[in-house]
This record gives structure tokens, C-alpha cells and sequence, in this order.
């Protein structure tokens, strides 16, 4: 039933967005555990797949530190498809944070990825997923290990914020916090 009503919302997704390289969520449907990063990067979309490339070896640490497999997890982004720009230095495409509008336009199939999985704990990985979630003033760096809460569609899920794992790879100074953070999550993921 899970499966069948993802299938659709990602048909509906497909057909709003034909012109974009979409990656969709990934993991088990009956999953206790929802990660929600803010959108693909250059590997996720050629893998089509979340978490995949640098924030991948970080998600190996995480889970490492939690005890789970990625089979425990389903993970998907706010964004379905890569934000681009071009770099001032290099002249290629490189990932940029997604628009408010971009954001927008995926919020309501995010919500409704939510219902379908009904997860027991979220987890945003940094401020994208974390203002979509809860509220645009929100910031990770106030709120990152302390537990909230979010109504999704008039349900009310328990939120953990984290910082992005790309964050911890740019911003080494965070590594010690991010550890504490998944230490405390530990604690209260469900089993």
C-alpha cells in the first residue's frame, strides 16, 4: 500500500517536473527513521540516489555511530532535482542551496512523502529541511540536537534537527557537535 502510494506521488512529481533529472526518496517505506537532506548534488543524480558521493561517507559515520544500516533509514531531500549555478572560478556547474521558490514548488510532495512513510522521528539534515518543516525563521546552529516537534498534514511528527553532513565535510569545527548531536539522537531514535 506504502509502495503503491509513493510510486504515484512520484508519478504526479515526474510529471510536474519532465524537464528535471529528479532523485527520489530511498530506503524502507516502513521505516521508523526519515532523514530529509535539501536536494540531489551531482552524484545523487547520476546515481539517482540520495545520500550517495561525500555526504554518503558521511552518512557511513552516522549510521556507524547509531547503530543501523541504511535499509534501516528512508531518506529523501526537500528538492528532488539538482539546484545549480555556474562557479565564478571554474565555469562549471556547481550545487547551490535551492530557492525559496524551488522549495515551494516541492513542500506539498514532501508533506505528503511524510504521510506515506509516517516515520516515528525525523531528521532534517540542516536549515533547508528544517525551515520547510517547521518554520522559515528557524535556524540548524539554535536548534540542531534538541528535539521538536512538526504538523505534517494535522499529524504531529518528533523532529531532530542535524547539521547537513556536507556542513561537517566544509566546516570541521562542527564535527565535535554533529558527534554529540548523533550521540544524543542514540537515545531516542526508535528500535
Amino acid at each position: 500500500m506504502k509502495q503503491k502510494r509513493l510510486e504515484n506521488l512520484n508519478r504526479r512529481i515526474k510529471q510536474q517536473f519532465a524537464d528535471k533529472e529528479l532523485v527520489f526518496g530511498d530506503g524502507s517505506v516502513n521505516s521508523l527513521i526519515m532523514l530529509i537532506g535539501e536536494a540531489p548534488g551531482a552524484n545523487e543524480v547520476k546515481q539517482r540516489k540520495p545520500f550517495v558521493g561525500q555526504a554518503g561517507e558521511q552518512l557511513k559515520e552516522f549510521l556507524n555511530i547509531l547503530e543501523l544500516e541504511r535499509k534501516d533509514l528512508y531518506i529523501t531531500n526537500v528538492v528532488k532535482f539538482r539546484p545549480t549555478r555556474i562557479s565564478k572560478k571554474t565555469g562549471k556547474l556547481i550545487n547551490r542551496t535551492p530557492n525559496k521558490m524551488e522549495i515551494n514548488d516541492f513542500k506539498e510532495y514532501l508533506f505528503e512523502e511524510i504521510d506515506i512513510i509516517n516515520p516515528k522521528i525525523i531528521i532534517p539534515l540542516g536549515n533547508v529541511p528544517l525551515k520547510a518543516l517547521i518554520n522559515n525563521e528557524l535556524q540548524i546552529s539554535k536548534e540542531h540536537g534538541k528535539i521538536l516537534r512538526a504538523n505534517v498534514n494535522g499529524n504531529v511528527y518528533k523532529i531532530y534537527p542535524l547539521y547537513h553532513p556536507a556542513a561537517v565535510i566544509y566546516r570541521r569545527g562542527l564535527k565535535k557537535i554533529y558527534i554529540e548531536d548523533l550521540m544524543k539522537l542514540k537515545d531516542v531514535i526508535p528500535r
